[in-house]
């Protein structure tokens, strides 16, 4: 019974409680005055109170009675003249290594192979006792270096007769002694000039490049093209290597990157047609060189002999070749000579270009492509970068053949 009384005292207190807060929010409410109707428009209620010109009341200005701001006084936005959009940026040029001296800067490159042969030849010569058993071995070691029988047993006699008269046997004296006779060996006062300047006519000066497979012939006349360039030389380069697949666009990568223009024809076609339109292009562009890399030849097909002859004959149609360098892979020893002597009766070399001297190459067979051929070595590669065919210096090589002074 008490329960019962408690539960219908709390119903009545929830009841009075909720009856007061309906009281307080109705009397919170204030009725919203209804809208102002504004003259020459209809009022609608509705979403937003949005009011609409009444469609049958006349406009209250006319044009004439808007005053409109003075001309002068309007600030007008500028349209800012539109940027030509960029166009594809022109490759930038190799700036080439000056070649004066560059044999000297790759000189550490090329004793690090060549030096034993200094070595050796020093370990023998300051012996206390100099006997025939002493000679033969300063034979042998100078043969391994590929310098040739004639050129040795000259060297070997020279050597012989300075050491008997003068005595020889000081550290320094011994190594002044043998970089005397290698210089005069090597041929000091044969020309080595590139004739690569144009002639008093106007006509550029022709450069032929030949070899066999494999000697880095097309390398090379790229890097003989940074060669002239860094002398201030303009170039076209001759692609009459067309039988080669890739040859030409090698070559012309080349050409690119000094600014030299490539001429060149479709693949597998005449190559002596290129050459001859290689020459004619730096004529009419009056260039300084015109550089033609030819196919690489087998000295042993009187054939492919006879079409090198050929390309030379079709460029003298505009004037004579002023150089023709034979290409030869130092490594490949009296091969080499072999090869040098076969293209001499093709055409006529002016000049040598000895390329891997780096590598396993023996030094020896400057002197000795040198002595049986009377043709002058007047390039030397040392390395696969771009700037390492330099011209050929007689005192710096001799000085790496030896190799490092401090070492002997």
């Amino acid at each position: 019974m008490l329960l019962e009384i408690l539960a219908l005292v709390v119903a009545v207190l929830v009841l009075t409680v909720v009856t007061a807060v309906a009281l307080v929010t109705n009397r919170g409410r204030k009725a919203l005055p209804p809208p102002t109707p504004t003259p020459g428009l209809d009022y609608r209620p509705g979403v937003g109170d949005e009011a609409e010109p009444a469609r049958d009341a006349p406009l209250r200005r006319t044009l004439s009675e808007v005053e409109l701001p003075d001309q002068d006084d309007l600030l007008l936005p500028t349209a800012e003249p539109l940027a030509p959009e960029p166009g594809p940026a022109a490759p930038a040029l190799d700036v080439p290594e000056p070649t004066a001296g560059r044999l000297t800067r790759l000189r550490a490159r090329l004793a690090r192979s060549q030096g034993t042969l200094g070595r050796g030849l020093f370990t023998l010569l300051s012996r206390d006792v100099i006997d025939e058993d002493t000679w033969e071995e300063v034979e042998d070691t100078l043969l391994q270096a590929d310098m040739g029988l004639a050129a040795t047993t000259e060297l070997v006699a020279r050597l012989r007769t300075r050491v008997r008269v003068e005595g020889t046997r000081n550290p320094g004296e011994l190594r002044v002694l043998l970089r005397e006779e290698l210089v005069a060996a090597i041929g000091p006062d044969l020309d080595r000039t590139l004739r690569t300047t144009p002639h008093e006519d106007g006509r550029p000066a022709v450069v032929l490049v030949v070899g066999v497979n494999g000697t880095g012939k097309t390398t090379t006349s790229g890097k003989l093209a940074r060669v002239l360039v860094a002398d201030g030389r303009s170039v076209v380069l001759g692609a009459a290597d067309t039988f080669r697949a890739a040859a030409a666009d090698q070559l012309q990568t080349w050409g690119d990157r000094v600014g030299a223009q490539t001429v060149r024809g479709p693949e597998g076609g005449d190559p002596a047609s290129v050459a001859f339109d290689a020459v004619k292009r730096g004529i009419d562009e009056r260039v300084d060189t015109v550089l033609i890399d030819t196919a690489g030849r087998l000295h042993t097909k009187s054939g492919l002999m006879d079409e090198l002859g050929k390309v030379k004959r079709v460029i003298e149609k505009h004037g004579p070749v002023d150089e023709t360098l034979l290409v030869l892979d130092a490594t490949t020893g009296q091969n080499g000579v072999v090869q040098a002597r076969v293209f001499t009766e093709a055409v006529d070399v002016t000049g040598i270009v000895l390329t891997k001297l780096d590598g396993t190459a023996k030094g020896g067979i400057v002197i000795s492509v040198q002595r049986e051929l009377g043709i002058p070595v007047k390039l030397v590669g040392l390395g696969e970068g771009p700037d390492d065919l330099a011209p050929f210096e007689p005192e710096a090589f001799a000085d790496a053949l030896l190799g490092d002074e401090a070492a002997l």
